[in-house]
């Protein structure tokens, strides 16, 4: 079986491993591989870019080298390749748990129960819940699943098709790297620059791909295209900025504004403001049906373009 049609069923068969199934309870393998890299970060760290880099190489590098390895010994055996293909495409992506956190949230706020859903939303993103009301809430909640369209489905498949197992694997692995070392913190400033600078060119791809794509999939194209280029640039984020633009475009609302991490308070540029209105807890269920569609269509044109691509080198 050609190489271009494993990753096309392996990948159609993870995803739907993880729509039946979600994520594992317990034991999930990013997970695992979290636990691992800090342990890394333990023995490396120094408040230097030369060491974080080296953490990132280790870490990373260890990602891809062991989808190489297990894709070169199944490499004879299309069911086994379908199989390993399958298990890598299930165990980086992330879109079930993102709707279910996302949905879970929403009712919370449906039912009135802010405290419940200020309690719920470390699940989903890194923000201080506290002095958030509903509104505020189903805002994060819609940015975070804008944001991780990208980073748990779009981008994984971007790279599955480029490079197979190992590209699924190594862009988990950048990307959980990130989410561990990547933020500013006095600790990671220097020590995660590599890791957060790695994840903004793995991203890269993905992120335009899951903006073209929410223009298509959403209520409003014209309006995700308009939003996408008057506002993602004033993003801080190269990667977020795209996505976070077109979902707040096609979706109709307004994102974007004053947030807080960890103590720490932002103020970023309004997306869509000229047309769009703030968000209401109902959009938050709009928001997860935009981002399966997003994620369907971009299974459809990965394994479309690994085709492509195979094709012609053959």
């Amino acid at each position: 079986m050609r190489a271009e049609r494993v990753f096309a069923y392996g990948a159609a068969a993870g995803l739907l491993g993880d729509l039946l199934l979600g994520d594992p309870r317990r034991g999930h393998p990013v997970a695992v591989f979290g636990r691992a890299a800090g342990a890394v970060e333990r023995v490396l760290w120094r408040d230097h870019r030369g060491a974080g880099a080296l953490h990132t190489a280790v870490c990373a590098g260890g990602a891809v080298a062991l989808g190489a390895v297990a894709a070169r010994a199944v490499r004879r055996s299309p069911a086994a390749s379908v199989a390993l293909t399958a298990a890598a495409t299930w165990t980086v992506v992330g879109g079930t748990s993102l709707a279910r956190e996302a949905r879970a949230i929403g009712r919370a706020l449906t039912a009135g129960d802010v405290e419940a859903a200020r309690e719920r939303l470390p699940h989903l993103c890194g923000r201080d819940p506290g002095a958030l009301d509903a509104d505020g809430i189903a805002r994060a909640v819609v940015e975070s699943v804008a944001e991780n369209t990208s980073d748990a489905v779009v981008g994984a498949l971007v790279w599955g098709a480029v490079a197979g197992v190992p590209g699924l694997l190594g862009f988990r692995a950048v990307n959980t790297l990130d989410a561990m070392v990547g933020h500013k913190s006095p600790r990671h400033r220097r020590y995660g620059w590599a890791s957060a600078r790695l994840d903004d060119v793995a991203g890269w791809p993905g992120a335009r791909l899951t903006a073209a794509l929410a223009v298509l999939a959403g209520d409003d194209p014209r309006g995700a295209v308009r939003a996408w280029r008057a506002d993602a640039g004033r993003h801080p984020s190269p990667n977020a900025g795209p996505v976070e633009a077109s979902f707040a475009g096609a979706l109709g609302v307004r994102l974007g504004g004053t947030l807080a991490y960890g103590g720490r308070v932002e103020h970023r540029p309004v997306l869509n403001g000229a047309r769009g209105r703030a968000v209401r807890v109902a959009d938050v269920e709009r928001a997860v049906r935009l981002s399966r569609r997003v994620g369907l269509l971009a299974l459809g044109v990965c394994a479309g373009a690994g085709v492509l691509m195979r094709g012609r080198g053959a």
